[in-house]
């Protein structure tokens, strides 16, 4: 499995963090739509770990600290040296009565309530629970999560949680656990771009998890905040590759573009970079997860799994021989961005 270093800025720390060029993304593991049976999970963390796989991510939200838990029984067997580990900040788990459990999209969750918090004390308290459900000293990469509109539910209440992040001290508290050596590099898990733009412009960061927000169907990214990233060496961790599922599933009924159904526009789309995929006999899937790896600033790729089955699959998808053709045909039909990298150029 190929190593891209995610480079740390101002040589703050004695080392890199190195990021397989695919990572486990552990929402799935949460129990994330539907229930997963814990041999399942652990066979598809060990199936990653024997494959080669050696970033993995996860977050308290993720099942209400299940993903944790389940990443700390395989972090046992693997070696805490052996991997790199990235966790989130922002949500304080509480404990609570049965009937004010906030699972959001997880099922069959412990008894425990979401209470955004963006603090100082929020974010050492946060840091500290996560140690403890993950049997870690520490994590090697910790990711403010979800201060964006999207997970926030608007503008106004995206813009209040990063004031709280500078104003109430979160930001310094990841700073001094960073200077500390506590941990490597920090950053920020969320579902924009333009709010990773916004952080970055503020402050000092390493690097940023952006899910669904540069793939196959989408490159805005590309107009300002990914030249600023490699403008500042900041490295983007590449989550939702498939849309929620349409550049998965293709243009079918019922199809998910970020977490609804696919409106026509995008049906429409897909259908064309299809189309495509026909000529050169290229599945789409295949072409969803090698496409982002062509950007420089892109050190890994992190599709989710629930089984070991699934892990390989994703593993043969990112061996996929592709054309070069394929990708000269995407760009010529403008179905990409004419200044989107490709995965030949990167090569």
């Amino acid at each position: 499995m190929t190593e891209l270093a995610l480079r740390l800025l101002n040589n703050r720390t004695s080392r890199d963090v190195r990021l397989t060029e695919m990572g486990f993304g552990g929402a799935p593991l949460g129990n994330l739509y539907r229930k997963v049976e814990e041999e399942d999970a652990q066979a598809a963390l060990q199936a990653a770990y024997d494959a080669g796989i050696r970033y993995f991510d996860t977050a308290p939200q993720y099942g209400l600290g299940r993903s944790e838990e389940r990443f700390g029984t395989a972090i046992r067997r693997f070696g805490r040296d052996n991997i790199e580990l990235s966790t989130k900040i922002g949500r304080l788990l509480l404990d609570c009565e049965p009937d004010e459990v906030t699972p959001e999209a997880f099922v069959d969750v412990p008894q425990k309530r979401i209470v955004f918090d963006y603090s100082y004390d929020g974010v050492m308290r946060s840091y500290e629970a996560s140690r403890e459900r993950l049997g870690v000293r520490r994590a090697d990469i910790l990711l403010i999560h979800d201060v964006c509109a999207f997970s926030q539910g608007s503008q106004e209440a995206s813009d209040a949680k990063v004031r709280e992040l500078f104003d109430k001290g979160g930001y310094r508290a990841l700073s001094e656990l960073r200077e500390a050596g506590e941990i490597a590099a920090i950053g920020a898990g969320v579902n924009e771009w333009q709010v990773c733009q916004r952080l970055l412009e503020m402050a000092d960061f390493d690097c940023f998890l952006l899910a669904g927000r540069y793939t196959l169907l989408e490159q805005d990214a590309l107009e300002t905040f990914l030249p600023l990233c490699e403008k500042r060496d900041v490295g983007i961790i590449l989550g939702g590759p498939y849309n929620s599922g349409i550049l998965a599933t293709g243009a079918v009924e019922g199809a998910k573009y970020n977490y609804a159904d696919a409106p026509p526009e995008i049906l429409d789309r897909v259908r064309k970079i299809e189309n495509v995929c026909i000529d050169h006999q290229v599945r789409l899937i295949a072409a969803a997860l090698q496409f982002v790896l062509g950007h420089p600033s892109i050190k890994t790729v992190i599709p989710g799994a629930v089984n070991a089955a699934q892990v390989t699959a994703n593993l043969q998808l990112l061996h996929t021989p592709i054309p070069a053709a394929f990708w000269r045909d995407l760009r010529a039909s403008d179905l990409i961005h004419p200044d989107a990298p490709l995965p030949e150029e990167h090569a």
